[in-house]
């Protein structure tokens, strides 16, 4: 298995998956998602940043948590918001 490219990524054999596939803040606020990203820190799931409220860049702004997988059927990736790096697995 290759090496993540940034200190702030997971071992890939302990990356995170969404538990239900919905963003939890749209639920709670009536909103809609595109894409949803799954938070690699505490294993929250967000919309993207093309969905109208970007939760998953809120909320690493708001926790700091740096890393996020894909929640889409299909993807297999990584992107650390403090970094900037993307990361196919």
């Amino acid at each position: 298995m290759a090496k993540a490219p940034c200190q702030h990524m997971p071992p890939l054999d302990e990356v995170k998956v969404a538990k239900a596939h919905e963003c939890a803040e749209c639920v709670k606020t009536g909103g809609h998602w595109v894409h949803l990203r799954t938070c690699q820190t505490c294993g929250e799931t967000h919309c993207c940043d093309s969905s109208p409220n970007k939760h998953a860049t809120k909320h690493f702004h708001e926790s700091g948590h740096p890393v996020v997988s894909s929640a889409e059927p299909g993807e297999s990736w990584l992107w650390c918001f403090e970094e900037n790096v993307f990361y196919p697995y």
